[in-house]
């Protein structure tokens, strides 16, 4: 993995997400270069100062191209607006993923990534419907990516892991990538993501096959979905939820875990204890009881801890795809041996653990992530096309 900072595995990631997203790579210099002297302070992955001048810069680096954006929109270029808000969408995210939820920074920065990545989907008139799912007693902010062709059209419902958002799902590219096979996409902000997390405090849960039913209820009111051919993908500790989703929410038609999580213990409780282990962002043991809802530490490693495939894995019936980097750093890659050996009731299973010699090594392949968007979107489209049950 190509690594701007060889000492900081959050810092590395980071950026080159903000590149695979849609960022320019002179862009991320600008914002990466003057931290390199910050990635190299004592403990610069909890330090205070560094955290600080990580914020700084990619918010800086945001506001500058939003105004750029701000100009196009005036001068009446939308789609030239559109593209540029992208990117400081783009560039807010990475600072706000980064920033403490206890400073005021944390909510000004997230409603600017809000903000700017409507404005880019609005003006360059992409197929985007912004929805509610009804949930409980509140509701699930969502997106709608809707692909082209008369008819009902198959859908995936797309949930995340740990620290990003709705709107991170689609600036993977996935959505666009489905959409060219005829599949619509769901992203959800479900608890412990994106707005359910930030602002509305909802915390994560080992359910998320109630979060599934939501979103299949949902679906099932659009005319434009064929109900009977939506599945469920989701990334990282979505490599837990999405299964977890297909053992219980028997509407579903497919899974894949993007990332294996067979035991979150030995992923998200070995990272809890281990203050060498690679973490996704900076503050992880704080964000860590955000998501989780956890007071202490102890808390939290029972919350983790109850995240287990192991007694629900055989009552996935329908086809699963694990997709998995041999080289992953944060969950080992005998988790997606361990699902796709649990899941002997599921009529396909397909195991995918990308190599060296072809890419995709790291976590959820951070390193070459289309990769992974062209073998998902392949196999849901085989499965969708094969011959029903």
């Amino acid at each position: 993995m190509f690594e701007y900072f060889p000492n900081h595995y959050s810092w590395s990631t980071a950026a080159l997400m903000a590149v695979q997203r849609g960022g320019e790579l002179s862009e991320v210099d600008e914002a990466c270069r003057p931290l390199l002297e910050a990635a190299k302070l004592p403990d610069a992955r909890n330090n205070p100062a560094a955290q600080k001048q990580w914020v700084d810069r990619w918010s800086g680096l945001a506001r500058k191209v939003e105004a750029l954006a701000e100009a196009d929109e005036r001068a009446g270029h939308p789609f030239s607006a559109g593209r540029k808000y992208r990117r400081a969408a783009v560039y807010f995210m990475t600072a706000e993923r980064m920033a403490s939820r206890h400073g005021p920074e944390k909510g000004v920065l997230y409603a600017a990534y809000l903000a700017a990545f409507r404005k880019s989907v609005e003006l360059r008139g992409e197929p985007v419907e912004f929805v509610d799912i009804a949930y409980g007693n509140t509701q699930l902010p969502a997106l709608l990516y809707r692909a082209p062709g008369a008819g009902p059209r198959p859908a995936m419902i797309h949930f995340d892991g740990f620290d990003v958002s709705k709107e991170w799902m689609h600036l993977s590219g996935m959505p666009h990538e489905f959409a060219r096979r005829g599949i619509s996409t769901l992203m959800v902000d479900h608890p412990g993501i994106g707005a359910a997390l930030r602002l509305q405090n909802l915390p994560t849960s080992p359910e998320s096959e109630k979060w599934a039913a939501a979103a299949m209820d949902y679906l099932e009111t659009r005319a434009d979905i064929d109900r009977a051919r939506v599945g469920i993908i989701a990334m990282s500790l979505g490599g837990y939820y999405a299964p977890r989703a297909a053992a219980f929410e028997k509407r579903l038609a497919c899974c894949v875990a993007w990332g294996a999580r067979w035991d979150n213990a030995e992923s998200h409780g070995r990272i809890l204890r281990d203050p060498n282990a690679a973490r996704s962002i900076t503050g992880w043991i704080d964000h860590a009881l955000h998501v989780y809802g956890a007071r202490d530490i102890e808390e939290a490693s029972a919350k983790i801890a109850a995240m287990n495939l192991k007694d629900v894995a055989h009552k996935i019936e329908c086809p699963l795809l694990v997709v998995h980097g041999e080289n992953d750093r944060q969950v080992s890659a005998d988790q997606a041996h361990r699902t796709i050996d649990g899941a002997v009731n599921s009529p396909h299973r397909d195991l995918k653990i990308f190599s060296a010699a072809e890419g995709g090594v790291e976590h959820c392949q951070g390193d070459l992530f289309s990769i992974a968007v062209d073998w998902i979107a392949d196999w849901v489209a085989d499965v969708f096309a094969a011959p029903r049950r």
